[in-house]
């Protein structure tokens, strides 16, 4: 936990975003998966994470914003709790290490609630994404469950986004706390990518390395050969000479930051010319896309950027034709680069997703693409100092898109798609890294993750 007054000058921060009213933080509850006593590993809720900092099930906050008081609201625990999970502190002690005075029982509020709707006041809260918790919200507001997301607080969510986006000093470190644990789980997992392994060794493994080293994987690991699958959460292929394998993972800080990273190496430890020529341009992509971040770039014009290089890259192999630029602006390299260059990571692997993805990557100066490829941009809008972004390129030979393209001829004037048939076999590349935006341009964060095919080899065979 951060020190008290990190809470209470984020909740200080919120108030000075918005007017009136109650602001309403309900904390995750334990949550069975397949009987009651038998819970999921307890997550908390990143916005009440971020505002109140407890790290307990069945918690809830309020801030008021025209007494200028901030309440928790939970149980302490009775003797029943205590044999079975030892001395707890009381509440009073757990708001204490977050700056917050005014502690009640959860029973109380309803009360609060019940009296802040009888006067007229408005209550606001954020988008709800789990089912527990939409009902607590219906409850306590007296709004339907399927009325709930027309009743979210738009200027809440705003708020939580402009103060979310930047991070602190402290938030920073936690997150290169992340990034050093996917080090090692990255360069274990180059080490084991020999021919005869299972993927599921090599998961467990790494995941193995999370839980014992920092936290939970931020998200499921993808790890697979078959990398055209993007995400790719089965592990049960065998490893085999001439494949590439994809490994997409990373893990949580015990204050819930996230890293997430991707390599690609091949299977055996030795690139093959092929290989070789496919992952130098997604590489050359990375490393140009890395060096576009900086405060007042449009994060869809470094995509863009992005998309051209792969363009480049794949002409010069014979797969693609014609005028990169040109290719690129009309959506040809999306082919083999479907998706978007990155997104925002901090608190959420996809930080803030939850608040809903335009309202955090676009704005009315930058609209959303309804375009294949583009649409996918979770991010678009101008980069500003304090953002951490993915850089994740890649190029995938996807064969169901292969022959959807194909059959239509579809912009042939750029692809030669004799030779993308040949690829059909190839599998996927991508190669992420989390980056920082400074004042006066980026940092790429974490100890350096082998990338070049030099020190990918040399870490595989060492």
């Amino acid at each position: 936990m951060f020190s008290s007054t990190v809470y209470q000058n984020r909740r200080k921060n919120l108030r000075a975003e918005l007017t009136r009213g109650l602001v309403l933080f309900l904390g995750n509850q334990e949550v069975p998966f397949n009987y009651p006593a038998n819970t999921y590993s307890f997550r908390q809720d990143s916005n009440f994470s971020y505002f109140f900092g407890l790290d307990h099930p069945a918690l809830a906050g309020i801030i008021d914003l025209d007494e200028g008081r901030d309440y928790l609201f939970g149980n302490d625990v009775d003797i029943d709790d205590i044999i079975w999970m030892g001395k707890q502190p009381t509440m009073k002690e757990q708001a204490a290490c977050v700056g917050i005075e005014q502690t009640a029982p959860l029973k109380s509020l309803n009360e609060m609630i019940d009296r802040a709707l009888g006067a007229g006041r408005e209550i606001h809260f954020a988008p709800a994404y789990r089912g527990e918790t939409i009902l607590w919200l219906s409850d306590l507001l007296k709004i339907p469950h399927l009325d709930l997301p027309k009743h979210t607080s738009e200027s809440l969510i705003k708020a939580i986004v402009k103060l979310r986006m930047k991070k602190e000093q402290g938030e920073i470190e936690e997150i290169e706390k992340a990034i050093e644990t996917a080090w090692l789980m990255h360069t274990t997992a180059m080490k084991m990518a020999h021919p005869g392994r299972v993927e599921s060794e090599i998961a467990g493994v790494i995941e193995g390395i999370a839980l014992t080293h920092c936290g939970p994987v931020s998200f499921p690991v993808i790890l697979s050969i078959n990398g055209q699958i993007l995400h790719n959460h089965l592990h049960g292929n065998v490893l085999t000479e001439g494949r590439m394998m994809v490994v997409d993972a990373g893990c949580e800080t015990a204050l819930h930051y996230s890293s997430d990273i991707t390599r690609t190496v091949p299977v055996g430890g030795k690139f093959n010319n092929r290989q070789k020529g496919i992952y130098e341009v997604v590489l050359n992509a990375n490393l140009k896309a890395i060096e576009a971040v900086g405060p007042g770039i449009p994060f869809r014009d470094i995509h863009l950027l992005a998309a051209i290089e792969i363009a480049k890259g794949l002409t010069t192999l014979g797969i693609m034709k014609g005028n990169p630029e040109e290719a690129a602006r009309k959506g040809a390299h999306t082919l083999f680069f479907p998706h978007g260059l990155g997104h925002p990571m901090g608190l959420d692997v996809h930080d803030l997703e939850g608040m809903g993805e335009n309202l955090v990557g676009y704005d009315e100066e930058t609209i959303r693409s309804k375009e294949f490829g583009f649409a996918y941009l979770r991010f678009g809008r101008k980069l500003q100092e304090g953002f951490v972004m993915t850089i994740e390129p890649g190029i995938y030979f996807i064969p169901d898109l292969i022959d959807i393209w194909e059959k239509e001829n579809k912009l042939a004037e750029f692809i030669n798609y004799d030779v993308v048939d040949s690829y059909r076999d190839f599998g996927g590349i991508r190669i992420e890294d989390n980056v920082l935006v400074t004042a006066d341009g980026h940092r790429v964060l974490g100890k350096p993750i082998p990338k070049t095919i030099a020190e990918v080899e040399k870490t595989m065979n060492n």
